[in-house]
């Protein structure tokens, strides 16, 4: 069960990171194709798949993130992705806020996954020497 559910996890964490940066490249020029039902639609199916299997994940490692310093930093890096994510596609004033909004919500994504990987809250920083 732990093995499907972490392929299940891994694969969402893929497809939500990919989608995300091709719903920034169709929403910068204005493309119809942003519009659609599919670009509209999936992102909220991937990252349902995405909460559901993190929580079965976390359950079945009786994991508490208040108690797991690395699973609270991806919670936490989480909540800023997504906030960053939103200005990138839907809130930012102007190109330049998106953009900006962008390579940080990439960077935040960026820093969730080497957390998942190390085990870490530092990430791949505390590969360092």
């Amino acid at each position: 069960m732990y093995s499907l559910l972490k392929w299940a996890h891994v694969s969402a964490v893929a497809l939500s990171g990919l989608g995300f940066v091709l719903r920034y490249a169709l929403v910068r020029p204005g493309s119809a194709a942003a519009r659609t039902a599919l670009v509209r639609i999936a992102p909220h199916v991937v990252d349902a798949m995405l909460l559901a299997t993190a929580i079965g994940l976390a359950w079945l490692l009786n994991a508490n993130p208040l108690a797991v310093p690395w699973l609270g930093a991806k919670l936490l890096g989480l909540a800023l992705y997504i906030v960053l994510g939103t200005i990138a596609l839907k809130r930012g004033s102007t190109p330049g806020v998106r953009a900006g909004a962008f390579l940080a919500a990439v960077s935040c994504y960026a820093y969730i996954v080497s957390v998942a990987l190390t085990k870490d809250p530092w990430g791949i920083a505390s590969l360092l020497p």
